[in-house]
């Protein structure tokens, strides 16, 4: 039962902590345009750790751990999928490729004929 109204209070303070992230976040875009003379690397680290931090308050939000939970799932998805050989991937290719020349060819030649039997008829 302390579980259950740990989540429930966690999740009430939700608000909160999107409220952090969202002023991280913003305070990290007005002091890199604050301190837009100091050296770029300076200020690419800083928003990093700006980002690392905003994102690990972020996950411990509700939403936040279902997203990572859809990436990890989706991470494992990928690992499932089997990947087609190079030797199919080309292959599927030629023929998708000689596939869209003859119907090209086959609509050039219907137009054409089509053409010919208009400007025969207008004159």
């Amino acid at each position: 039962m302390s579980t259950n109204t740990e989540a429930s209070s966690s999740s009430s303070l939700d608000w909160l902590k999107w409220l952090v992230v969202v002023a991280l976040l913003g305070g990290g875009v007005y002091g890199n345009w604050f301190y837009q003379d100091e050296s770029l690397l300076i200020r690419v680290v800083a928003m990093l750790a700006i980002a690392l931090i905003a994102g690990f308050v972020a996950v411990q939000t509700e939403r936040g751990r279902n997203t990572w939970t859809l990436i990890k799932e989706a991470r494992s998805e990928i690992r499932r999928v089997v990947w087609p050989t190079n030797q199919e991937t080309t292959q599927t290719t030629m023929v998708v490729l000689v596939l869209v020349l003859v119907f090209a060819l086959i609509l050039w030649g219907l137009d054409s004929l089509l053409s010919w039997f208009v400007s025969s008829i207008i004159g």
